[in-house]
């Protein structure tokens, strides 16, 4: 990395994420690792961070910049706290990964397994929680419509849902779980959401297959053959 710096025009940079959970960033002015001390901010929970591409995290409807793409780092075997985004949110995985989202017509939670390289869509306002399965720190790759982390309805937790709707009662939307713009039932919004924490209480995360942890040896080994 730190000789292709040299090769890089001003203004172009360059990420490398490593299967170990590093991430090694280069520029004209030289390369380093980056770490969560330096240019990663806390992403919803401890021991999670983020570095915005586009957007930043005061990015709102007020204060637009249409949505926010961002790097996204959990920790080894742990989720995210269940919550609901007020707009779509895209997900690509570059690891082992699994997302326990919630399915609203059929009143049931759905584990869904990623692999490197799966993309996922949540609409708005659909209550997930986002599993990071193996044993190394997982790169995400997260894009939000519309909302920064600091805004308030960035995540919408269980707790936060159920002192909504302690404040105030609004009419739901047609699809039972909409946005705050056609009319969100936090009552609904906190119960499918403590269902999600329900199942993760059961189940746990989920874990790697040992075919999984075969393909991950491999895949850090072509790693090393193929960087500069």
């Amino acid at each position: 990395m730190e000789r292709l710096s040299r090769e890089l025009p001003y203004g172009v940079e360059l990420f490398h994420l490593r299967p170990d959970g590093g991430v090694l960033f280069a520029d004209r002015e030289g390369a380093r690792v980056l770490g969560p001390r330096e240019e990663f901010l806390r992403f919803i929970d401890d021991g999670k961070f983020a570095h915005y591409f586009i957007g930043d995290a005061q990015t709102s409807p007020d204060r637009p910049s249409n949505a926010t793409v961002k790097l996204g780092v959990v920790g080894p075997r742990s989720a995210f706290t269940p919550h609901a985004h007020g707009g779509e949110h895209f997900v690509l995985s570059l690891g082992h990964a699994s997302c326990g989202v919630y399915d609203a017509p059929r009143g049931r939670v759905t584990e869904i397994r990623l692999f490197p390289g799966a993309l996922i869509r949540i609409p708005e306002m659909m209550p997930h929680s986002f599993a990071n399965r193996g044993r190394k720190p997982l790169h995400i790759l997260a894009a939000n419509t519309g909302f920064g982390v600091d805004h308030e309805d960035y995540a919408i937790t269980a707790k936060e849902a159920e002192r909504r709707g302690a404040e105030e009662a609004v009419p739901v939307g047609r699809h039972g779980l909409s946005s705050r713009s056609v009319g969100t039932d936090f009552g609904l919004l906190a119960a499918a959401l403590r269902d999600i924490e329900r199942v993760q209480q059961v189940r746990g995360i989920g874990s790697t297959t040992v075919r999984e942890r075969f393909a991950a040896g491999l895949r850090r080994a072509a790693s090393a053959l193929e960087r500069p």
